[in-house]
Parts: C-alpha cells; structure tokens; sequence
C-alpha cells in the first residue's frame, strides 16, 4: 500500500503529485493502452472472421457493440483505479460532474441520441434518409456524429445554403457528417427503413383542343412499363406497415389526375418506383411519353403568346392632311 507522500523536484513541493498519484498514472496509461490494443486486434479478427463490404450490417453491428464494450471496460477500469475505499472525492465528483454537464451538453445528448436511434430503429447504416437538411446513404453511424454520402436536391430547393447542384437523387460526391442530436429537434426522413419505395409524378399540361383520353393512355403505358405495377413484394411491403401503423388504404398502381387551369390542363402521373434508381426510371418514361406525343402529333402547352395576324397599317402623308398628326 503506497502512502500519499508528497513529490519534490528540484526542492520545489509539487501539490498534489504524490507516489500514489504517480502509480496511478502509470497504471492508468498501461490499462488505456492494453484495452486499445486489445480493440484494435478484435476488430481486425472480426474483419477477417466476416468478410464482406464496409457497408455489412454484420460488421456495421460487430464494430458498435466492441465500442460499446470498450467504453464500458474504460469507465470501470478508470473508476476503480483512481476510487479507493479511502478517497473522498463526493464533493469533487459532484463539481466535477456539473461541469461536465455544462460544458458537454451537445456531447451528452449526441451519445444519447446514437443510443436512441439504435434502440428506436430510426435509421441505420445504407438506409436513405434526410438528417439535418441533408439527403444521402448513412455511411457510418458512431457515438456522437452521423456520416452521409449527399445527394442532389430537386430543383426548388437545390439553390438552397448550400449550394446543391446536382437536381435529382444521385451522389454529390461530398461526405457530410451531422451530429445525432439533431434527431431531438429536426424531423428524420427514411426513405428505406419500412417501406423501399416512393410515390413519383409526372406532370404534363396539355392544350384544351388534344385528345386528353389518348395523352392519359400514353401515360399509363409509360407508367406499366418502368415503374412498380402489381409487384407482390410492394404490396407486402406496404401491408406491413399498415399492420404497424395506422394508414389508409391506397392504390399502388399507377393513376392520372386532371387538373384545370387557366391554360391547359393538367394531366399528373402518379406512380410508384424503387427508393433507388428513380432518375433512370422517370428518364425511360420521359423518352416513351415523348414518343407517344409526338406519334400522336400532340404537343406540350407552354404560356408563350402566338402573333395570328397583324393589322392593316394606313400611311398618310401630314403635308397634305395637317390634321392627321392631332
């Protein structure tokens, strides 16, 4: 048992610096050391053991429950070297401790968060979400940040701060990591995690004198074509969520709305597609919609304004006629 006797250096008394203390932070140091090391050489043989790509949920869960493990064994650890049953540190603990909840808020309630999206199952590696005013893949989910590969942004909101100048659902290309607590405050947008699909729409004015009944039919044949139509696992999908929560039955094959305005009318597609590979689907749909009209001789109707005739124009000579020019 090693006695709490003050150190000298150079004649000097150092307060606070003591054999005991100077113990402990040796053992302190060899412990940290020997738990990081032992983390490092698990996560390598667990690499090995799975296999697969980063993305692998089994790795993805392997690699949280080893941290969770390891900051359990770290606390304890440091906690029983530096807690004797001869140290009062009540009151130091309890300064200590309300520093620390003041000066770490955004920490604490990040690590909270991460515990409350595992445990919630608000989202998870590869799902599709909106975090933060940011739309991407999460790539990675740690204790206090989450990362996003981004994607573009349809064009009413790709002008937004910042810039997004991709306008459609593909990657930007740039890593965004945001910190979990925002799930306390903004709303967490899933595109993946119940139901792997989306309601898209198409929107076509047409003029007044077209055939509407032939643009409707072009539309749905575009429609039954490339997007969801009687797929057995999207209709299983969406009885899922409907045995979990409480929505309304809906039709998930493809339908057309008429709109009026002052114009033309409005024709809207809806339809349902896969969460990825929505931008080549509308594309494929565009060009046969396009075919479509153009075999039918129908165009789009635009706002612009057509000159049908110009009116007769009178010269009159003011020399002779003084009372023109008044």
């Amino acid at each position: 048992m090693y006695t709490a006797q003050s150190v000298e250096l150079f004649g000097v008394t150092l307060v606070g610096v003591s054999i005991t203390t100077g113990v402990k932070l040796v053992v302190t140091a060899v412990f940290v050391t020997i738990v990081l090391a032992l983390r490092r050489l698990v996560l390598a043989l667990t690499r090995r053991s799975l296999g697969g790509e980063v993305g692998d949920s089994r790795r993805f869960w392997a690699r949280q429950g080893l941290q969770v493990i390891v900051a359990v064994v770290l606390v304890l650890g440091l906690v029983s070297i530096w807690v004797t049953p001869n140290t009062d540190i009540t009151t130091g603990v309890g300064l200590i401790s309300a520093g620390l909840a003041f000066a770490l808020q955004q920490v604490i309630t990040s690590l909270a968060a991460y515990f409350v999206i595992l445990r919630g199952d608000t989202f998870g590696i590869g799902d599709r979400i909106t975090l933060g005013g940011v739309r991407g893949d999460v790539v990675r989910l740690g204790f206090l940040k989450t990362t996003i590969m981004e994607m573009g942004q349809p064009p009413a909101v790709s002008d937004s701060d910042p810039a997004i100048w991709v306008k459609s659902r593909q990657y930007t290309g740039r890593l965004v990591t945001v910190t979990n607590g925002v799930i306390f405050t903004d709303p967490v947008y899933n595109y993946t995690r119940e139901f792997p699909y989306l309601w898209e729409e198409i929107v076509l004015p047409i003029a007044y004198t077209d055939d509407r009944q032939l643009v409707e039919q072009i539309l749905l044949r575009a429609a039954r074509d490339h997007a969801v139509v009687d797929d057995p696992s999207a209709n299983g999908a969406f009885e899922s969520m409907r045995r979990r929560y409480a929505l309304a039955p809906t039709s998930l094959n493809p339908s057309v709305y008429w709109r009026i305005t002052d114009n033309w009318v409005e024709l809207s597609l809806r339809f349902l597609v896969p969460h990825r590979g929505v931008r080549a689907i509308k594309d494929l749909m565009t060009r046969d919609i396009l075919a479509g009209l153009d075999e039918a001789g129908i165009g789009i109707a635009s706002a612009t304004n057509a000159i049908v005739g110009i009116p007769d124009l009178k010269i009159v000579d003011a020399r002779r006629h003084p009372d023109a020019h008044q």
